[in-house]
């Protein structure tokens, strides 16, 4: 008896300890309009060097990766979760010579220091890849601030989110679909302005999406998550717009590759 209670204090006492989130919502505001700004002059690169950084969920030099381009931003919006010190950034770039369609998730210590960059970057070649398209969707769709009364909870958001995902692999799960919903895949665009626009609209199946990465932000009732699509670890992003409890708009980003 005296044996298992020390193995249950030692258990406790290596177990690790996740320290709360210190940054307020205006301060993660301030990270990603650092980082958009500063994508234009290449300069984050800089600010951010002792980050680990990925493109594609492949290591990636951050002095001279993407990060360290100079980029004209035509479109951008972010979310910001107070809870895990994380923000995600989807932006459109549609310089004819190179334009992408990229999405960054960053997270901090609870004290404000960058320690990880995760970048999906798509352009040409990849899955329904349409910059130009992309910005003229995502810049007309309202992430208005959700009224506090009505918000929905963290872990509400991200079961709807997950619902979604997982009737890749599972037709019978039961997603919370809302109307008007819109889905923007690539630069394709499933809405028509319609009040009874869906975004079941249809689902590869058979199809795996695991090594869920996630960032919530309540004040918009959005979740985005990073995930491994499909058995060849495909990378991609599912960002969803949840209002009620039930999902009203989901922008995708896959980065199939290409010639």
């Amino acid at each position: 008896m005296l044996l298992q209670s020390l193995i249950i204090v030692f258990t406790a006492i290596a177990r690790p300890t996740l320290a709360a989130c210190n940054l307020s919502y205006s301060a993660l505001q301030q990270v990603t309009r650092d980082y958009i700004s500063s994508q234009a002059t290449g300069a984050f690169a800089t600010t951010a060097s002792s980050a680990s950084y990925t493109e594609n969920f492949r290591t990636v030099n951050i002095r001279t990766g993407l990060l360290s381009k100079a980029l004209r931003v035509n479109h951008t919006r972010s979310i910001h979760d107070t809870t895990e010190c994380a923000t995600f950034t989807e932006y459109v770039v549609t310089d004819p010579s190179h334009p992408y369609v990229i999405g960054t998730q960053i997270r901090l210590t609870p004290d404000g220091q960058i320690t990880q960059i995760d970048s999906i970057v798509t352009d040409a070649g990849d899955w329904l890849f349409n910059a130009t398209g992309t910005q003229y969707y995502a810049s007309r769709e309202d992430w208005f601030v959700i009224p506090a009364e009505t918000r929905d909870t963290r872990e509400t958001i991200k079961k709807a989110g997950d619902a979604y995902l997982d009737l890749f692999n599972n037709p019978s799960v039961v997603v919370p679909w809302g109307t008007p919903c819109a889905r923007l895949e690539g630069g394709a665009y499933t809405g028509q302005g319609r009040p009874t626009d869906s975004c079941n609209v249809g689902v590869p199946s058979g199809v795996p999406l695991t090594n869920r990465r996630y960032v919530i932000d309540e004040t918009v009732g959005s979740v985005d998550v990073f995930l491994d699509f499909g058995n060849n670890k495909i990378p991609d992003s599912h960002e969803f717009r949840v209002e009620r409890g039930r999902l009203r708009f989901v922008h995708t980003m896959t980065a199939t590759g290409g010639p």
